[in-house]
């Protein structure tokens, strides 16, 4: 079944049947982008229930022999300042789905150091390793950081760990900052500077808990920190029938 496309909207929606649909309609979207370069190819990470059936697809037979392991390099969104093997940290829950499954180089994933003794020396660190990898200490416009960025959404509009109401929403200068005192655990996340620095920005949204949130947005509300992403390149939004906004008529 092809998507339905909605584009009645600023935001153009592909909306898949259901959750795995989502899913195993992304991983065919990546895998095409990646085999299709012919350079380093760098994707950034998303935790959540729907990206880590992605990337059990990615691991599986259908693209465990044909995807460009070894020129592929992955990053973290934002991440729980846990340990790595801490159920709670989404290195973890990559590494189990698909890390660990695949021939990727150990150099080619870029995980968050949670060994640091607080969250913000840990998000400074991977400025500073984002900074090594791209090859400049300023953002160059016409040189995006990541080919591929996956991104998800909360029922209350939040993406990677950009928090409703949180500083960070303003940061224009850092690339990598913490996020504490709003969820049990501190949090370390890309800041929108560097996640706007992408060639093609993917929003997986699935289950009903979603659509509320995501008809707002799709109508015009940008309270949201998910309706404040503006990539350099594209901006898909990957949905399922369950999340598919109502979208008002024009």
């Amino acid at each position: 079944m092809p998507p339905i496309i909605l584009t009645n909207t600023s935001i153009k929606l592909r909306i898949q049947p259901d959750a795995d649909a989502v899913a195993n309609a992304a991983a065919q979207m990546i895998f095409e982008r990646a085999n299709d370069s012919n350079d380093r190819f760098s994707i950034c990470l998303s935790g959540g229930s729907t990206p880590k059936a992605l990337y059990q697809i990615l691991a599986s037979s259908l693209y465990s022999q044909r995807f460009p392991w070894k020129r592929v390099h992955w990053f973290f969104g934002d991440e729980r300042f846990v340990s790595h093997d801490d159920n709670m940290s989404n290195f973890k829950m990559v590494r189990d789905s698909m890390f660990d499954h695949v021939p990727i180089p150990e150099e080619n994933i870029h995980a968050v150091n949670t060994s640091y003794p607080t969250a913000a020396e840990a998000a400074n660190d991977y400025e500073q390793r984002l900074k090594a990898y791209y090859g400049s200490q300023q953002m160059e416009h016409n040189k995006p950081i990541f080919d591929y960025t996956l991104m998800g959404m909360g029922d209350d509009g939040h993406t990677a760990s950009l928090f409703p109401g949180t500083e960070v929403l303003n940061e224009t200068k850092k690339w990598c900052d913490a996020v504490c005192g709003v969820k049990a655990e501190d949090r370390i996340t890309l800041t929108y500077p560097v996640l706007n620095a992408s060639r093609v920005m993917m929003f997986l949204v699935a289950s009903k808990n979603k659509r509320e949130v995501l008809t707002k947005i799709v109508n015009g509300d940008t309270s949201f920190p998910a309706a404040r992403v503006k990539p350099w390149g594209n901006l898909i939004w990957l949905v399922d029938q369950d999340a598919a906004p109502v979208v008002a008529s024009t």
